[in-house]
């Protein structure tokens, strides 16, 4: 419904085309974002994508040689500073941009919660290569949810033996904040006393376990690491 472009992780710029017209009242991000400046007294009048690409390329030097036309194709990676520049496909071959890499010693510290008696199992979540954070929208998709139809739980057959699981098995998977129920997946990629849960699936939701206990100096949550117990499940 819109169009425009988008950059990725490896810095590669890329057109979005326009499909369909928008249904309703429906609007593009940029014009929302534009009468919102507006209203708020920084007026803005942009026409199309296509004119705030040229302003970006013309206030950052990385994007200076990166137009519409260019971005025919595969697009380009920036630093990308003049109109005969191929792009950057590697950002620091050979070296760093700065010189020397810069590394820093720091203590280790565990997690918030580390397995013990009453949940004696360590939990990381991740993502199905088939899906899309919570689902939402490639579960829509018959073909991707044909991969990956449901949430299922890995675990190490030591694990599972010592559980009475079997493979398809449906378990109880509790923390100190919820639990789910989940079939089970045996496999060795997986080491002994760890879990694995895609966070894909509303009906199995893995975020009902993690923690969201942060560390002081990065304030990142431990969403991906939280001491569980799993149960054969009635």
């Amino acid at each position: 419904e819109k169009d425009g472009t988008f950059a990725n992780t490896e810095r590669r710029v890329q057109r979005v085309r326009k499909a369909v017209e928008p249904p309703g009242e429906a609007r593009a991000d940029w014009w929302i974002l534009q009468e919102l400046a507006t209203r708020f007294g920084y007026p803005l009048s942009y026409e199309s994508p296509r004119e705030i690409q040229e302003e970006i390329r013309k206030v950052a030097p990385s994007y200076g040689g990166i137009t519409y036309e260019r971005l025919e194709g595969e697009g380009l990676a920036w630093p990308c500073p003049t109109l005969e520049h191929p792009g950057t496909r590697f950002l620091h071959q050979g070296r760093f941009t700065r010189g020397k890499g810069l590394f820093h010693a720091i203590e280790y510290r565990e997690p918030a919660e580390m397995p013990d008696a009453d949940f004696p199992l360590m939990l990381t979540t991740g993502r199905f290569h088939m899906h899309y954070h919570t689902g939402t929208m490639t579960r829509h998709s018959p073909s991707l949810e044909k991969e990956g139809p449901e949430q299922v739980a890995e675990i190490h057959p030591r694990d599972a033996e010592a559980l009475g699981l079997k493979e398809g098995d449906l378990a109880r998977i509790s923390s100190r904040r919820g639990e789910i129920l989940t079939k089970v997946n045996l496999t060795d990629r997986i080491t002994p006393g760890l879990v694995f849960l895609s966070f894909h699936y509303q009906e199995s939701n893995a975020n009902k376990l993690t923690n969201t206990a942060y560390d002081p100096i990065a304030k990142i949550p431990e969403l991906k690491v939280c001491a569980v117990k799993v149960e054969k499940a009635a």
